[in-house]
C-alpha cells in the first residue's frame, strides 16, 4: 500500500518546516507548499489523507484554496486542518468550518494534538485504501464466481441433453476451461 501524504500549505518556510518537523515520525510523507495555488496544482497530481492549510496567506489565502479543493470530485472528501495565527476572530473559524474544514486550530498549538490529529486521519486514510482493496477484490471473485456459474450451467445443459460422448466431452472441457480460468 501507498505512504500516506500530508499536503502542508502556508506562505512561510520556516512554519512549513516546523509543520514537516511536527509530524516526523509518523507514518506519513509530507509534501510541503508554499501559496494555495502550488496546493492546488499538488492535488491534480498526488492523493494526500488530509491537507494543514494556512488560513492567512498572500494572493490565494487559506479559505479561497479550501474552496476550490471542496469543488474537486478528486479532493473534496480529503480533511483540511486550517493553521492560523488569528486566534482572536471566532469568525475566521466558522469561515474555515463554512469551507469544509474539519478542524481550525490557532498558533501557537500543541504539536503532540496536532500530531494527534493527523494520526487519526493517516489512519483513516489507510482503512479506506484497505477497504477499496478489499473490495475490488470481492468484485473480482463475484466476477469469477459468475464465469464458474456459466460454466456450470452450460455443462449441465450439455449433460442434460444426453447426446453422446461428444456432449460429455464438451462439458468436461468447459469444466475444466473454466476451472483454470480460461472461460470458452
Amino acid at each position: 500500500m501507498p505512504t500516506a501524504k500530508a499536503l502542508l500549505v502556508d506562505d512561510r518556510r520556516e512554519n512549513l518546516m516546523a509543520l514537516e518537523a511536527i509530524l516526523q515520525g509518523l507514518p506519513v510523507q509530507s509534501v510541503a507548499v508554499e501559496s494555495g495555488e502550488a496546493a492546488l496544482k499538488q492535488l491534480l497530481v498526488d492523493d494526500f489523507a488530509v491537507i494543514l492549510l494556512d488560513a492567512q496567506m498572500p494572493d490565494m489565502d487559506g479559505f479561497e484554496t479550501a474552496t476550490h479543493i471542496k469543488r474537486r470530485e478528486r479532493t473534496r472528501h480529503v480533511p483540511i486542518i486550517f493553521l492560523t495565527a488569528a486566534d482572536r476572530d471566532a469568525q475566521l473559524a466558522l469561515r474555515g468550518y463554512a469551507v469544509g474544514a474539519v478542524d481550525y486550530l490557532t498558533k501557537p498549538f500543541d504539536p503532540w494534538v496536532l500530531r494527534a490529529k493527523v494520526s487519526v486521519f493517516v489512519e483513516l486514510w489507510a482503512k479506506t485504501r484497505q477497504l477499496a482493496a478489499q473490495s475490488d477484490l470481492v468484485r473480482e471473485r463475484d466476477a469469477q464466481w459468475r464465469v464458474l456459474t456459466e460454466a456450470v450451467d452450460e455443462a449441465t445443459t450439455l449433460l442434460r441433453a444426453d447426446d453422446g460422448p461428444a456432449a460429455r466431452d464438451r462439458a468436461v472441457d468447459i469444466l475444466e476451461q473454466a476451472r483454470w480460468g480460461n472461460p470458452t
